[in-house]
């Protein structure tokens, strides 16, 4: 029986707090239309992910990839930072 490889699922979003250890929160902002309206909406949703080498800063735009939970709210993990601020 052939094997079935899973792809972690992903997203990108920027660094709105680096004040945890080996943890940031990340904002992923997604543009969602109104099922009856039609009107364009932008909807924000924080999360926690966990940063090993505590790299990430306020303000980086870094891609964060789905895990095992590591801990009560952190099931992310930061994969790369995507572009850092200067």
């Amino acid at each position: 029986m052939p094997e079935l490889r899973v792809v972690p699922r992903s997203l990108f979003g920027k660094v709105v707090s680096d004040k945890m250890q080996k943890t940031v929160v990340v904002e992923v902002v997604r543009i969602e239309r109104h099922s009856l309206y039609g009107k364009v909406l932008r909807r924000k949703t924080k999360m926690k992910a966990h940063d090993e080498l505590s790299k990430c800063k306020i303000g980086d735009q870094v891609k964060i990839v789905y895990s095992r939970p590591i801990s009560k709210g952190k099931c992310w993990r930061v994969a790369e930072i995507c572009v850092k601020k200067t």
